[in-house]
């Protein structure tokens, strides 16, 4: 199964963040998914308790957000929402795009429970709330 190995390199890079804030626990794990990523929300969700058993994250939440494929048309300079087998422009129905969203998968968020607070979100490099992969 893809998804597990997706997974476990997700669990590898959320006990990385943990041990760079000196975490307890992870509480929460948001996620966004895109249709064009390779991967289905349904099954990660599924493989998602195989990969954390025994983990520091064993106990967090998975929150998956899908995000809609958006692509920007060469013609008419538009960007609109497409469908995973159609990627055409939604304002003038040309098929020269190129896809803008819908082909990632985000590690958008940690939350953490330290030995000094309980569920803090762990804060990215930049300075705000989300710890991105």
């Amino acid at each position: 199964m893809h998804e597990l190995s997706v997974c476990l390199a997700l669990l590898e890079k959320v006990q990385q963040i943990a041990a760079e804030h000196g975490a307890t626990r992870v509480t929460r794990i948001e996620v966004k998914l895109g249709p064009l990523s390779g991967v289905e929300a349904p099954l990660l969700e599924n493989a998602y308790p195989l990969a954390v058993a025994g983990s520091i994250a064993e106990t967090a939440e998975l929150s998956i957000e899908v995000v809609p494929i958006r692509v920007l048309c060469s013609q008419c300079g538009a960007e609109t929402d497409a469908e995973p087998n159609k990627l055409i422009c939604g304002a003038c129905g040309d098929h020269r795009t190129r896809v803008v969203s819908g082909e990632d998968l985000l590690l958008q968020r940690v939350e953490l429970e330290t030995p000094n607070t309980r569920a803090e979100p762990a804060p990215d490099s930049s300075g705000g709330q989300s710890a991105p992969e």
